[in-house]
């Protein structure tokens, strides 16, 4: 293994990328939001993945991101920045320039809207990652790429290549990851990356949890992570899972309605008192009755003040 993996473990939010009202991305704000972040005791962050909204951006914006992360951060966190395109080209373009911008790693997503083969899409790997000299995550996702998963036997062989060194396993199963730790712990960081089964994954040995909800729930994420693979406590830590459920729901049962889960982190972080800037459109805000519903929820399940929420754990 050409480099250590100890540093990638634990929880790394899918950092928001702020925009204001009118489209244009918002630096002051977005490093607010990072260093908010990294205060409340995240692992490490995820610039540009899914929850930054990277399909929504032009190169250079992600560049300038890139940029801006390393300066908010100071070296405090790892930092992995979202270089994935439909393009191998434009792929290695990106993460080049995110190598030489100071990335601890790069997280690619498999190519998405057209529908490669699957040994091109694993051709895709390859190339990048032989123009490179950081770690690559691949962003396993299915549901939003080319519907061309890389099963474990085969993430296991990139591995063994020095192709990829992590994984985002961004499925409702935690069977991938229990795969993996079999096929290939010790020599990868395996990472979850879904909303419905964060406890259970890191109890079947995931190295950490990456998720766009990490951006309102970054300590009790940060408590569970500790209790359940740090401590090797269960019990505490599906106690904090089932803090974390109800802010997990508000999007996975859509309780107050057909909207974004982004849209639903930014209007949180308002009520907050944070600053939750805006999406790019088409993903558009709450709407007043929405946000009169998110806030009736928040109220109920104790998260209108994030500092009151884990009291009586």
């Amino acid at each position: 293994m050409p480099y250590s993996l100890e540093k990638f473990r634990g929880i790394f939010p899918a950092a928001l990328t702020m925009f204001d009202k009118d489209n244009n991305v918002d630096e002051e704000l977005t490093a607010r939001h990072w260093d908010w972040l990294i205060g409340q005791g995240v692992d490490g962050l995820v610039i540009a993945g899914t929850s930054g909204e990277f399909i929504a951006l032009e190169n250079e914006e992600r560049l300038r991101l890139f940029h801006l992360a390393r300066e908010v951060n100071g070296n405090r966190v790892p930092l992995i920045f979202g270089t994935g395109h439909y393009s191998t080209r434009h792929t290695i373009h990106l993460s080049q320039a995110a190598e030489q911008l100071g990335a601890d790693a790069v997280i690619v997503i498999l190519p998405y809207y057209q529908k490669p083969s699957k040994q091109a899409v694993i051709r895709h790997f390859r190339d990048v990652r032989a123009a490179i000299d950081i770690p690559v995550m691949l962003y396993n996702n299915p549901a939003n790429s080319a519907c061309v998963d890389l099963n474990p036997r085969e993430v296991a062989q990139l591995v063994d290549e020095d192709v990829l060194h992590m994984v985002k396993s961004t499925y409702e199963t935690v069977v991938p990851v229990h795969d993996l730790q079999y096929l290939a712990g010790g020599r990868m960081a395996i990472f979850y990356g879904s909303f419905q089964a964060a406890f259970e994954a890191l109890c079947a040995g995931a190295n950490g949890w990456i998720s766009g909800i990490l951006n309102v729930a970054p300590e009790a994420a940060r408590r569970m992570y500790e209790a359940v693979t740090l401590n090797n406590d269960a019990a505490l830590g599906f106690r904090i899972w089932k803090r974390i459920l109800p802010l997990v729901h508000l999007y996975t049962h859509q309780l107050i309605g057909p909207v974004s889960d982004l849209a639903t982190y930014r209007s949180i972080l308002n009520m907050w008192g944070l600053g939750g800037g805006y999406s790019r459109n088409p993903f558009y805000p709450l709407d007043p009755e929405q946000e009169k519903r998110l806030r009736g929820l928040l109220e109920q399940a104790n998260w209108l003040d994030p500092d009151r929420a884990l009291e009586t754990l």
